[in-house]
Protein backbone atom coordinates (compact mmCIF):
# COMPACT_ATOMS: atom_id res chain seq x y z
CA UNK A 1 0.00 0.00 0.00
CA UNK A 2 1.39 3.20 -0.99
CA UNK A 3 2.65 5.89 2.50
CA UNK A 4 0.35 8.46 0.29
CA UNK A 5 -3.18 6.60 1.46
CA UNK A 6 -1.82 6.10 4.79
CA UNK A 7 -0.48 10.29 5.41
CA UNK A 8 -2.84 13.42 5.76
CA UNK A 9 -3.21 15.58 2.46
CA UNK A 10 -2.42 18.58 4.27
CA UNK A 11 -1.64 19.45 7.81
CA UNK A 12 -4.27 22.24 9.59
CA UNK A 13 -2.50 25.59 9.90
CA UNK A 14 -4.79 27.44 11.87
CA UNK A 15 -6.44 26.30 15.20
CA UNK A 16 -10.09 26.50 13.76
CA UNK A 17 -8.61 23.96 10.95
CA UNK A 18 -6.76 22.12 13.70
CA UNK A 19 -10.13 21.77 15.41
CA UNK A 20 -12.04 20.57 13.00
CA UNK A 21 -9.10 17.74 12.20
CA UNK A 22 -8.95 16.88 15.99
CA UNK A 23 -13.37 16.32 15.70
CA UNK A 24 -12.62 14.55 12.78
CA UNK A 25 -10.09 12.07 14.21
CA UNK A 26 -12.54 12.10 17.22
CA UNK A 27 -15.07 11.44 15.15
CA UNK A 28 -13.60 8.33 13.70
CA UNK A 29 -12.99 7.07 17.16
CA UNK A 30 -16.59 7.13 17.96
CA UNK A 31 -17.83 5.38 14.54
CA UNK A 32 -15.50 2.33 14.85
CA UNK A 33 -16.46 2.06 18.77
CA UNK A 34 -19.75 2.26 17.67
CA UNK A 35 -20.08 0.32 14.72
CA UNK A 36 -16.83 -1.46 14.37
CA UNK A 37 -15.23 -2.14 10.56
CA UNK A 38 -18.12 -2.58 9.57
CA UNK A 39 -19.84 0.86 10.05
CA UNK A 40 -15.96 2.57 9.74
CA UNK A 41 -15.95 4.40 6.75
CA UNK A 42 -15.76 8.10 5.94
CA UNK A 43 -19.14 9.03 4.80
CA UNK A 44 -20.17 8.13 8.94
CA UNK A 45 -17.21 10.17 10.22
CA UNK A 46 -18.26 12.84 8.29
CA UNK A 47 -21.72 12.88 9.40
CA UNK A 48 -20.55 11.92 13.56
CA UNK A 49 -18.08 14.91 13.04
CA UNK A 50 -20.66 17.49 11.35
CA UNK A 51 -18.53 18.22 8.25
CA UNK A 52 -18.98 18.07 4.69
CA UNK A 53 -17.26 15.33 2.83
CA UNK A 54 -15.18 17.70 0.98
CA UNK A 55 -14.22 18.84 4.40
CA UNK A 56 -12.61 15.62 5.34
CA UNK A 57 -11.06 14.68 2.22
CA UNK A 58 -9.47 18.16 2.24
CA UNK A 59 -7.17 16.34 5.43
CA UNK A 60 -7.52 12.59 4.73
CA UNK A 61 -7.28 10.80 1.52
CA UNK A 62 -9.48 7.73 2.87
CA UNK A 63 -9.90 5.49 5.42
CA UNK A 64 -6.46 4.26 6.38
CA UNK A 65 -5.57 7.94 6.47
CA UNK A 66 -8.27 8.40 8.71
CA UNK A 67 -7.12 5.10 11.10
CA UNK A 68 -3.11 5.96 10.70
CA UNK A 69 -4.53 9.60 12.55
CA UNK A 70 -6.18 7.76 15.12
CA UNK A 71 -3.40 5.58 16.08
CA UNK A 72 -0.74 8.09 15.90
CA UNK A 73 -2.94 9.95 18.35
CA UNK A 74 -3.71 7.53 20.92
CA UNK A 75 0.66 6.91 20.86
CA UNK A 76 0.98 10.17 21.81
CA UNK A 77 -1.29 10.09 24.40
CA UNK A 78 0.21 6.92 25.81
CA UNK A 79 3.32 8.15 25.22
CA UNK A 80 2.48 11.67 27.38
CA UNK A 81 1.17 8.97 29.97
CA UNK A 82 4.43 6.55 29.88
CA UNK A 83 6.48 9.48 30.02
CA UNK A 84 5.52 10.73 33.58
CA UNK A 85 7.29 7.60 34.85
CA UNK A 86 10.49 8.92 34.05
CA UNK A 87 10.25 11.69 36.66
CA UNK A 88 9.45 9.42 39.53
CA UNK A 89 12.17 8.92 42.12
CA UNK A 90 12.56 5.35 42.10
CA UNK A 91 12.91 2.60 39.13
CA UNK A 92 10.20 0.48 41.05
CA UNK A 93 7.84 3.89 40.84
CA UNK A 94 8.60 4.56 37.25
CA UNK A 95 7.71 0.48 36.48
CA UNK A 96 4.73 0.85 38.35
CA UNK A 97 3.70 3.98 36.71
CA UNK A 98 4.47 2.78 33.26
CA UNK A 99 2.28 -0.14 33.97
CA UNK A 100 -0.41 1.67 35.04
CA UNK A 101 -0.42 3.78 31.62
CA UNK A 102 -0.12 0.37 29.71
CA UNK A 103 -3.85 -0.42 31.35
CA UNK A 104 -5.01 2.66 31.60
CA UNK A 105 -4.81 2.83 27.17
CA UNK A 106 -6.18 -0.34 26.78
CA UNK A 107 -8.85 -0.15 29.40
CA UNK A 108 -10.18 3.95 29.36
CA UNK A 109 -11.84 2.70 25.65
CA UNK A 110 -11.69 -0.67 25.82
CA UNK A 111 -13.50 -1.40 22.08
CA UNK A 112 -11.36 1.54 20.36
CA UNK A 113 -8.06 -0.19 21.64
CA UNK A 114 -8.64 -3.49 20.56
CA UNK A 115 -9.61 -2.28 16.88
CA UNK A 116 -6.68 -0.09 16.70
CA UNK A 117 -4.67 -3.06 17.89
CA UNK A 118 -5.70 -5.08 14.65
CA UNK A 119 -5.49 -2.29 12.20
CA UNK A 120 -1.57 -1.80 13.70
CA UNK A 121 -0.59 -5.26 12.48
CA UNK A 122 -2.53 -4.62 8.93
CA UNK A 123 0.62 -4.94 6.45
CA UNK A 124 -0.41 -1.86 4.83
CA UNK A 125 -0.73 -0.08 7.89
CA UNK A 126 2.43 -1.78 10.13
CA UNK A 127 5.09 0.91 9.48
CA UNK A 128 2.87 4.02 9.12
CA UNK A 129 3.63 5.44 13.19
CA UNK A 130 6.64 5.43 14.91
CA UNK A 131 6.79 3.64 18.37
CA UNK A 132 10.40 4.91 18.62
CA UNK A 133 10.03 7.34 21.14
CA UNK A 134 8.00 4.95 23.82
CA UNK A 135 10.14 1.98 23.30
CA UNK A 136 13.07 4.66 24.39
CA UNK A 137 10.68 5.61 27.32
CA UNK A 138 9.96 1.59 28.42
CA UNK A 139 14.09 0.91 28.34
CA UNK A 140 14.72 4.22 30.18
CA UNK A 141 12.70 2.61 32.85
CA UNK A 142 13.51 -0.83 32.31
CA UNK A 143 17.44 0.35 33.18
CA UNK A 144 16.27 2.18 36.32
CA UNK A 145 13.80 -0.69 37.36
CA UNK A 146 16.11 -3.56 36.99
CA UNK A 147 20.27 -1.89 36.88
CA UNK A 148 21.65 -5.46 37.97
CA UNK A 149 19.90 -7.68 35.71
CA UNK A 150 22.34 -10.19 34.52
CA UNK A 151 20.63 -9.94 30.73
CA UNK A 152 18.76 -6.18 30.02
CA UNK A 153 17.66 -6.98 26.68
CA UNK A 154 15.66 -10.01 27.45
CA UNK A 155 14.52 -8.47 30.06
CA UNK A 156 12.87 -5.83 28.20
CA UNK A 157 11.01 -7.80 25.87
CA UNK A 158 10.09 -10.69 28.77
CA UNK A 159 9.05 -7.49 30.01
CA UNK A 160 7.09 -6.01 27.41
CA UNK A 161 5.60 -9.04 26.23
CA UNK A 162 4.02 -9.77 29.81
CA UNK A 163 2.67 -6.46 29.85
CA UNK A 164 1.02 -6.66 26.51
CA UNK A 165 0.07 -9.71 26.46
CA UNK A 166 -1.67 -9.60 29.29
CA UNK A 167 -3.17 -5.89 28.99
CA UNK A 168 -4.34 -7.33 25.41
CA UNK A 169 -6.07 -10.45 26.71
CA UNK A 170 -7.96 -8.26 29.23
CA UNK A 171 -8.92 -6.58 26.49
CA UNK A 172 -10.32 -8.78 24.71
CA UNK A 173 -12.16 -10.36 27.28
CA UNK A 174 -13.66 -7.48 28.45
CA UNK A 175 -12.34 -6.26 31.62
CA UNK A 176 -12.96 -2.95 32.95
CA UNK A 177 -11.05 -2.80 36.36
CA UNK A 178 -7.92 -0.71 36.12
CA UNK A 179 -6.69 -1.96 39.52
CA UNK A 180 -7.52 -4.83 39.39
CA UNK A 181 -5.36 -5.81 35.86
CA UNK A 182 -2.82 -3.46 37.29
CA UNK A 183 -2.37 -4.92 40.92
CA UNK A 184 -1.79 -8.44 38.32
CA UNK A 185 0.37 -7.10 36.37
CA UNK A 186 2.41 -5.86 38.83
CA UNK A 187 2.73 -8.97 40.41
CA UNK A 188 3.64 -10.37 36.89
CA UNK A 189 6.13 -8.08 36.23
CA UNK A 190 8.23 -7.87 39.47
CA UNK A 191 7.78 -11.97 39.74
CA UNK A 192 9.34 -12.03 37.05
CA UNK A 193 12.18 -9.71 37.64
CA UNK A 194 12.90 -10.94 41.06
CA UNK A 195 13.19 -14.47 39.85
CA UNK A 196 15.29 -13.65 36.89
CA UNK A 197 17.70 -10.98 38.26
CA UNK A 198 20.16 -13.33 40.34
Amino acid sequence: MSHKHTRPRKTPQQSRAEDTVASIVEAAAQVLEADGFEGFNTNAVARRAGVSIGSLYQYFPGKDALTVALIHRETQRFHADASIALSKRSGKAALEYLIGAAVRQQLQRPMLARLLDLEEARPGLRDAVSKKELEGVFIDVMARAAPRHPRPDVAINDVLAIIRGMVDAAGERGENDIEDLERRLRAAVFGYLARTSD
